[in-house]
């Protein structure tokens, strides 16, 4: 894994590799402590417009990141998360900073989902990254509660186009914000799962978690 650093100058990122291996450990807790003072600098310096942290959950390494406004982007592994924080460099912002404590309320928030302690998200969000009819969609699965499912053909008809069942299932595979904003909750008119961001594997897990069956 590779890591996102801003440039103090310029404030632009650069890539620098996350394999210390070969450092002493006095070395790396002065390399950790260096980090960190770069972290806060920047945020004091404005610096810092995208904050992203790591998180391990029952479906694999998950990518956080978020903006002042809120979180912007979700990631599952199998997106490439060096791929993701390009793309957010390039959409949203290049000065993106890995700073894990402005992520610490969507981490505990997810831990608790998983744990079947909480069922809804109570997180700003930022849905910068989704537009137009995606942002449409998007708006209305959340009211698809926990435990449940709807069809694409349902959800496409709550939309100003109800025929554009092909079109929701594109604003579900390209959500930028997955699990928190439930699109693996919406399912073919045939009741079988669908295709999903983060693997079918991923979405099975979830609906059955939701449901009770884990």
């Amino acid at each position: 894994m590779e890591q996102h650093f801003v440039d103090s100058e310029t404030g632009s990122t650069a890539l620098v590799p996350a394999d210390f291996a070969s450092l002493t450990r006095d070395e790396s807790t002065a390399l950790d402590r260096l980090t960190e003072l770069f972290r806060s600098a920047a945020a004091g310096a404005g610096l810092l417009d995208v904050a992203y942290r790591i998180v391990d959950s029952p479906v694999g390494a998950l990518l956080l990141a978020g903006t002042e406004r809120g979180l912007v982007r979700v990631a599952f592994a199998r997106e490439g998360h060096d791929a993701v924080l390009e793309s957010l460099a390039t959409t949203v912002s290049p000065r993106v900073l890995l700073a894990p404590s402005r992520l610490d309320a969507a981490a505990r928030e997810l831990d608790e989902y998983f744990a079947r302690q909480r069922q809804d998200f109570d997180l700003a969000l930022d849905f910068q990254l989704a537009a137009g009819f995606r942002r449409e969609v998007l708006a209305h699965l959340p009211d698809i509660g926990y435990g449940h499912t709807a069809s694409y053909a349902t959800v496409a008809a709550l939309t100003s186009s109800p025929r554009a069942v092909r079109a929701v299932g594109t604003a579900c595979a390209r959500n930028p914000l997955p699990l928190v904003v439930p699109c693996h909750r919406v399912i073919r008119s045939d009741g079988s799962q669908g295709a999903y961001v983060g693997g079918v594997e991923a979405k099975a897990l979830l609906l059955a978690l939701e449901s009770g069956a884990q």
